[in-house]
C-alpha cells in the first residue's frame, strides 16, 4: 500500500507581524510546546520553518534543539528579507511594506540566504535542508541560490494563487503568480521553477483546492474581466482560519483522494499566541484553534504518515532513484 505522508509547516516568526511593524518580539515561542506535544500525541513531526527573530529567540531555541535531539521535529529556513542581515534599505520603510527578497539585489539576496542559512546551522548544529521564502516569493535566481548551499527542500509554492496583486516594494510588480504551477511534489526545472526537472531541489507545493468547481471559476474570471476587475479563483488551503476544521478535512481527503501522496498543513507560529494574530485574538479563539486541530489530526492519523520534509524527500528519493 503506497505512503502518503502528513507534512506539516510553521512559518515561525515574531508576533502578529501583520500588525507589528516597528518592533518585533517573539513571545509566540512560549506557545509552542503545546502544539508540538499535540503532533506527538498524534506521531506526526512538525517543521519550523524558522526566520531571524526566532533564531535568535532563547526560548525557542532551547525548544527546537529538544525536539530535534528526539527526533521529534526538523528546523528548516525562512526569510523575511526586510528583517534578516545584512541590513538593505529597499523602499525606504521595508518594515512597513515587507518587500520579498527577490525584489533585492541578486548580491544582497544572496548575502541574506548565506547569513541566514549559517546562522541556523551554527545555532542548531545541523545542515539546513528545507526552505519557505518569506511571504511565499519563489523564483529561479532563488532557487539556485539553494542549490548552491545544499538545500533539498523548497515548499514555496502555492499552487492556484497569484500573489501579483500582493506587493512589496511599492514601486514591485507584486508577488509570485503560482496560478499554473504543479500541484504535486517535482524536482524543479532551474531554469523554469514551474516545471520538473533533474535538479535535485524538490519542490512541496502547499495543500490546495479551489473553493468552487472549475467551471463555475471560469465563468466568475469571464464576468471579472467583462466587469474591468481582476481576481484570483477562490482556493482553499490545509490551514485554519477559525472554525474551518471540516473544512481542512475536506481538502486534504480530495487532495489523497485525486492520487497526492502527501498533504502539507502550514500555519504561523504566532497564532498559537492569543493576539498573536488577527485571526486567533485571545485565548476562546486559540482554544477553538486546537479544537479544529485535533478534529483534523484525528481524521488524518490513520490515513497518513507523519514525515519532516527531509524526510518526504528521502522517500521520494527512494521512490524515484534520484540523487543529489
Amino acid at each position: 500500500m503506497a505512503i502518503s505522508a502528513f507534512i506539516i509547516t510553521i512559518d515561525t516568526e515574531g508576533d502578529n507581524l501583520w500588525q507589528n511593524h516597528g518592533r518585533i518580539t517573539t513571545e509566540n515561542a512560549r506557545f509552542l510546546p503545546r502544539f508540538q506535544a499535540l503532533c506527538e500525541k498524534h506521531h506526526f513531526k512538525p517543521v519550523y520553518l524558522t526566520n531571524y527573530e526566532m533564531a535568535m529567540d532563547d526560548a525557542f531555541v532551547d525548544f527546537a534543539r529538544d525536539a530535534i535531539a528526539r527526533g521529534s521535529a526538523e528546523v528548516g529556513m525562512h526569510l523575511h528579507a526586510w528583517n534578516s542581515p545584512p541590513d538593505h534599505d529597499l523602499t525606504g520603510n521595508d518594515g512597513r511594506h515587507k518587500p520579498y527578497l527577490i525584489e533585492y539585489p541578486e548580491a544582497v539576496m544572496w548575502e541574506k540566504i548565506l547569513f541566514m542559512t549559517q546562522l541556523l546551522e551554527d545555532t542548531f548544529q545541523i545542515k539546513m535542508l528545507s526552505h519557505r521564502a518569506g511571504r511565499w516569493a519563489f523564483n529561479e535566481r532563488y532557487a539556485a541560490m539553494l542549490l548552491k548551499l545544499g538545500y533539498q527542500v523548497d515548499c514555496s509554492v502555492t499552487p492556484q494563487v497569484d500573489w501579483r496583486r500582493s506587493l512589496g516594494a511599492p514601486s514591485g510588480a507584486g508577488g509570485s503568480n503560482y496560478r499554473h504551477f504543479p500541484n504535486r511534489a517535482y524536482f524543479i526545472d532551474p531554469e523554469d521553477i514551474s516545471r520538473p526537472g533533474a535538479s535535485w531541489l524538490l519542490e512541496v507545493p502547499m495543500t490546495t483546492a479551489y473553493k468552487h468547481a472549475l467551471w463555475v471559476n471560469a465563468v466568475s474570471q469571464v464576468y471579472d474581466r467583462l466587469r474591468g476587475k481582476w481576481r484570483s479563483p477562490s482556493v482553499q488551503w490545509l490551514r485554519p482560519a477559525g472554525g474551518n476544521a471540516a473544512q481542512m478535512c475536506q481538502v486534504a481527503a480530495q487532495s489523497l483522494a485525486a492520487g497526492s501522496d502527501y498533504v502539507e498543513f502550514m500555519l504561523h507560529s504566532s497564532e498559537f499566541m492569543p493576539s498573536g494574530s488577527p485571526t486567533f485574538k485571545d485565548k476562546a479563539a486559540i482554544e477553538r484553534l486546537y479544537h479544529d486541530l485535533d478534529m483534523l489530526f484525528d481524521r488524518l492519523q490513520n490515513r497518513v504518515t507523519g514525515m519532516t520534509l527531509a524526510q518526504y524527500y528521502q522517500h521520494c528519493v527512494g521512490q524515484t532513484g534520484t540523487s543529489a
